[in-house]
């Protein structure tokens, strides 16, 4: 089938013409058809088929319209193309592309210097042309492509004439030029070729009245002479000099691209986003700004997008290294070389700047060209280069983002991702070696920070040492005291290309960022940034950062305030130069001030926050805020969303505080970190934090040394690791009573209590904690943890009367204090002292449940896990058993996001036992032995006791009297006959072994 468009709309089939129904199908054909081999999106479609307003089911509609027109067209392939379609049709089928092959023809020919054959070509090509393209019809997004189009032909005709008049057909010519100047009266190249014919022909007086008729057309319609070029024609027929060359024009396609690099590879999202943005699909010229870090690999990306749309631009490519870090090239001094390379001689390139620029936006008028400016230094380098007619586009790499260029699509380049970075490895270095060598490879990309400069020059000082060893080349690029000395390759050096970038910053601006290499973090917020100056001027500093490319935005934390982040080598430098420049005195300074600053927000945020961690309250002085009062308290109107986005920063920065040798300030900040940390469940993050001011402060401050350990037993006792948590509380409760750390001291005492119960010594438990009420009973959170470890210490003893009176007292403390989880707790604590009477069951559920809404209220997982376990026991005391299991299910999930072991393993033993109701015995067996096995390693009896009873039943159920009988032994050996506690439990929990018509689903 052909198709037509240099005219009215046409479709031929083999034997016939083939007519379509409806504005709509046609419509979509046009578009296609005018993107014939390229994908054309959906929403260009809808523009195309509804100008005003697409109907809700526009989709579905536009999909029906699609298969009409597959079903019309038999044989055409219209496939579906992401997120639009695409007409797959030959070149010879299509006018328009038949008129675009054979210029593009014409033009190598008239290259190469065969005029003739140039002239046969170019005359197929207009051969083509039936009339004003879609001439029947009227598609309002394509106004724009028509008009392109139109002019594209002009241009054609125009080359055309060149070729035949280098063939010496003067006199055909000049009919045909009179009727095209007439149309077109301000070409000024039109009116040149005209006199040429003219003059050829004999007809110089008429060649000389050509050029008056044009010059005074342009005076009085534009009010401008002629171009250089006309100007000179005229005097040269004025003198009788014969010169008979024609005006002066492009040769065109050019291409002045560079090859796309060898070992060029990676960034698909990016290339596609950028070769969109390239396409020449509106009414404007599209500007791309490509930017980044020093060593993103810019120019490369260019490159290879430019190279993917050369067939959107037949006339040219043209590629112009502006210089812009180092030395930045004089514009009149680019659009020079541009002219010249655009075929305008010495002599016909104007002095003045504005005249150049007009010159080379008047040789691209009509034309598709892609102009890529290499390279750039600000917006007024490159504003003069910018084309001035639809159908081009600009495609610009800067270090900087030329915030001022209006109207331009920016595009940060940033690091290649980890694949992207090992294939470019794989690329110069080889894959086979890559590949034996992987983990040391994936070293290597790391310390680059995969950024693609020093990714190559580290893949290249590879390549020319074939036997050094990826490993090795990694364990000095890990060292930051040599990594820049180490990427360095003859002229590739990732230091030269940031000190070029440092050098253009303002002095201010070089100040903040050393100092940014001092702090070592590389997520930021803006205000730390700031903070930084010390009191110097620091407004356009954050700006002058990212518009050099060394720092780059992240977007808003939870706090709202804008983050960015410092390239790891970026950082590296910064601290090099800072190394260089400041003295230790001033890079002190700094550091201080930022963990100063930190210090005292964490220490509001904190204070903010609801204490529900067992240790000690905040105390000390803390250093002096060196920030705002209000920015302070902007921070921290929401403490979790500010605790939540400095968290990694936070965590990070306290191994480096210990290596100051700040350990009672990394104590001050991680006690803080705690509030939210405890009350989020991150034990982990504690856990790694704490051990590093340990074993930092272990031998040069015993107090911190000692205060950091007790939290990590208290770590230890969560996870269930009860034997070391106990020797730990031990060693810490001697060193805190010896340093006078009294109240440390009966935290610890409480804690070790509550561990104590677990492997089975309440006895010591009640002397523990009798010992740290002295110490606590005036603070009502630390007084409400001592009672309540005593009230479970005392159930276990048997002695529940007494745990009624203290849980009395508790509750009455809680309700005077008024927080909402003490109060929670306080009522759990009852509800399971109405528990343990059996009779009163149902009150027990009431109490339960009043603590659940009170913790779901306030968000304290870690105590709504405990009141859940405590309500699926009573419910199951209760008879309940689907309610029970939901309740042990929620609370195990909870316990298993938590990392809290003990309370996992508690619940994930009540679920089997449902199970031996539900008639899984075999299934109940195995999760239960998996229990027993780990609280065996824990050294919790009660636990173990009742686990040994529920294996029992299990056993039962399956008639294995003799497993059933020895598990039962065991249990009593172990137990102790006063645990009320454990008796009762067991007891609800054997409910659930109970078979029942309605059973229980795990």
């Amino acid at each position: 089938m052909r198709f037509g468009v240099l005219g009215p709309l046409t479709v031929a089939g083999p034997d016939e013409e083939v007519r379509l129904r409806g504005e709509h199908q046609r419509a979509l054909l046009a578009m296609l058809l005018f993107h014939a081999n390229r994908p054309v999106t959906t929403d260009l479609l809808v523009g195309a088929l509804w100008p005003e307003m697409p109907p809700k089911s526009y989709a579905s509609n536009l999909h029906t319209y699609v298969s009409r027109l597959r079903a019309r067209l038999p044989g055409v392939r219209i496939d579906l193309a992401g997120r639009g379609y695409r007409l797959q049709v030959a070149t010879e089928d299509v006018d328009l592309l038949v008129f675009r092959e054979a210029a593009a023809a014409g033009r190598s020919a008239a290259r190469a210097g065969q005029p003739e054959k140039a002239a046969a070509f170019f005359r197929k090509a207009l051969a083509q042309w039936r009339g004003h393209p879609l001439t029947d019809m009227h598609v309002p997004v394509l106004d724009a492509e028509l008009g392109r189009l139109e002019a594209e032909r002009l241009a054609v005709f125009e080359d055309c004439v060149d070729a035949e008049l280098a063939a010496g057909r003067h006199a055909e010519l000049a009919a045909e030029l009179q009727a095209a100047l007439a149309e077109n009266p301000l070409r000024e190249r039109l009116a040149g070729q005209l006199m040429l014919a003219l003059q050829h022909s004999g007809r110089q007086a008429e060649a000389l009245e050509v050029y008056r008729n044009t010059r005074s057309t342009l005076i009085d319609e534009l009010g401008v002479e002629p171009g250089t070029a006309l100007r000179r024609l005229h005097t040269s027929m004025l003198q009788g000099d014969g010169d008979d060359a024609p005006l002066p024009r492009p040769t065109w396609p050019i291409c002045q691209l560079p090859a796309v690099a060898a070992d060029f590879s990676g960034r698909e999202q990016q290339l596609a986003k950028v070769t969109g943005l390239l396409n020449p699909g509106g009414h404007g010229v599209p500007v791309v700004v490509l930017s980044g870090e020093p060593g993103a690999g810019k120019t490369s990306l260019s490159i290879g997008a430019a190279h993917q749309v050369r067939s959107v631009f037949p006339d040219g490519q043209l590629f112009v290294p502006l210089s812009g870090v180092d030395s930045p090239r004089d514009t009149g001094a680019v659009l020079a070389d541009l002219l010249r390379g655009l075929g305008v001689s010495g002599p016909a390139i104007p002095d003045d700047l504005h005249a150049r620029a007009a010159t080379y936006r008047g040789l691209l008028t009509d034309r598709k060209v892609l102009v890529v400016l290499d390279d750039a230094a600000d917006p007024a380098q490159v504003r003069p280069l910018l084309p001035g007619t639809p159908g081009c586009a600009v495609l610009i790499t800067s270090r900087k983002r030329l915030s001022g260029l209006a109207g331009a699509n920016r595009v940060t380049v940033g690091r290649l991702t980890g694949d992207e970075a090992l294939r470019l490895l794989e690329r110069i270095v080889g894959r086979a070696r890559v590949s034996a060598e992987r983990a040391d490879a994936v070293r290597i990309a790391d310390a680059c920070g995969n950024l693609p400069l020093a990714l190559r020059i580290a893949g290249t000082r590879l390549a020319l040492r074939p036997n050094l060893r990826l490993g090795l080349l990694a364990d000095r690029l890990e060292d930051e005291g040599r990594r820049l000395d180490e990427l360095e390759v003859s002229d590739l050096q990732v230091r030269a290309s940031l000190t070029l970038s440092y050098a253009a910053l303002a002095t201010t601006s070089q100040v903040a960022l050393r100092r940014l290499g001092l702090i070592n973090t590389v997520n930021l917020p803006e205000w730390r940034i700031t903070t930084l100056l010390d009191g110097l001027p620091a407004e356009g500093v954050v700006e002058d950062l990212v518009e050099s490319g060394l720092l780059e935005p992240m977007g808003t934390d939870e706090t709202g305030e804008p983050r960015y982040r410092l390239h790891d080598l970026v950082r590296v430098f910064a601290l090099e130069r800072a190394r260089v420049e400041d003295s230790a005195r001033e890079r002190y300074t700094g550091a201080r001030t930022i963990i100063d600053a930190i210090i005292g927000i964490a220490d509001v945020a904190a204070r903010k926050l609801p204490w529900t961690v067992p240790l000690p309250r905040l105390h000390g002085p803390i250093p002096t805020q060196p920030l705002a009062t209000e920015l302070v308290e902007r921070l921290t109107v929401n403490p979790e969303a500010w605790f939540a986005a400095e968290r990694a920063n936070l965590l990070n920065g306290i191994p480096k505080m210990t290596a100051l040798g700040w350990h009672t300030d990394s104590i001050l900040l991680m006690d803080r970190l705690s509030v939210y940390l405890w009350a989020e469940g991150l034990y982990a993050d504690m856990r790694v934090a704490y051990q590093s001011i340990a074993d930092a402060s272990d031998k040069l401050n015993p107090r911190v040394a000692a205060r950091a350990r007790s939290v990590l037993a208290l770590l230890w006792h969560a996870r269930g690791q009860y034997e070391k948590a106990v020797g730990e509380y031990r060693t810490c409760a001697t060193e805190l009573a010896e340093l006078g750390e009294d109240e440390a001291l009966a935290w610890v005492r409480t804690n070790l209590a509550a561990c104590l119960i677990a492997v089975g010594k309440s006895d010591e438990s009640i002397e523990l904690t009798t010992a740290a009420w002295e110490e606590l009973r005036d603070d009502p959170f630390a007084g409400g943890s001592v009672l309540r470890t005593q009230i479970a210490a005392l159930n276990r003893l048997g002695r529940t009367e007494e745990s009624a009176r203290i849980a009395t007292k508790a509750l009455d403390l809680a309700k005077n204090f008024g927080e909402p989880r003490q109060l929670a707790m306080a009522l759990h604590d009852e509800a399971w002292g109405c528990a343990l009477g059996e009779e009163n069951l149902e009150r027990a559920h009431e109490l339960a449940e009043e603590a659940i809404s009170l913790l779901r209220s306030v968000g304290s997982r870690s105590s709504l896990a405990k009141a859940l376990r405590t309500m699926g026991a009573v419910l199951a005391g209760l008879g309940k058993r689907e309610e029970s299991v939901r309740a042990f299910r929620e609370a195990r999930d909870i316990a298993r996001e938590l990392t809290e072991r003990p309370r996992e393993l508690s619940c994930t033993r009540a679920i089997a036992a449902a199970w031996i109701g539900d008639g899984r015995a075999d299934e109940a067996i195995t999760v239960l032995n998996e229990c027993l096995d780990t609280y065996r390693e824990m050294g919790s009896t009660s636990a173990t006791t009742i686990t040994l009873n529920l294996l029992a039943a299990a056993y039962d159920s399956l008639n294995d009297t003799v497993a059933a009988k020895d598990a039962r032994a065991e249990a009593d050996r172990l137990g102790d006959p006063r645990d009320t506690n454990t008796a009762t439990l067991l007891k609800m929990l054997l409910n659930l072994t109970v078979a029942t018509p309605w059973g229980a689903t795990p």
